[in-house]
């Protein structure tokens, strides 16, 4: 977590919301990270969660992701949800969760879904205070 926390930190340089993760091997190597690159890239798919799915990736060689773990600082959103169990993440770490947009356990459970081909083992909280600091401070600067 130390490592998507990083991350996060950086996506505050291009004033965007500061999320970050992470996609770390069977041998817990990083392997690669990002943080939200929204305003930065003005996408609105490049969410850190999907940007260090991709680049993990690129740098395997292959789409199957199986046997990593993807590590973030917020609950994942639907769209970044799907992504992690189309890439068969093995495992799903995350801090915060997120009460508005979150597909893993607050508004809905896309990673355990019984319908899908794959569901990963989640783990949520996990520094959850220092996750949440972080989105507590940008939007207290960004909102009226």
């Amino acid at each position: 977590m130390d490592a998507a926390l990083e991350f996060a930190r950086r996506a505050l340089l291009h004033a965007d919301v500061p999320i970050g993760a992470v996609v770390v091997d069977a041998q817990g190597r990083v392997i690669a990270g990002a943080c939200n690159e929204r305003e930065l890239h003005h996408d609105p798919t490049a969410h850190a969660e999907v940007l260090a799915l991709r680049r993990a990736a690129e740098r395997l060689g292959t789409w199957r992701l199986e046997g990593c773990t993807l590590v973030v600082t917020l609950e994942p959103c639907t769209m970044c949800a799907g992504a992690l169990v189309l890439a068969r993440v093995q495992r799903l770490v995350f801090g915060a969760f997120d009460e508005k947009a979150g597909a893993v356990a607050s508004l809905f459970d896309v990673v355990r879904d019984a319908r899908l081909n794959h569901r990963p083992e989640v783990v949520s909280g996990v520094r959850v205070e220092e996750s949440a600091e972080l989105l507590r401070e940008f939007f207290a600067d960004h909102r009226p």
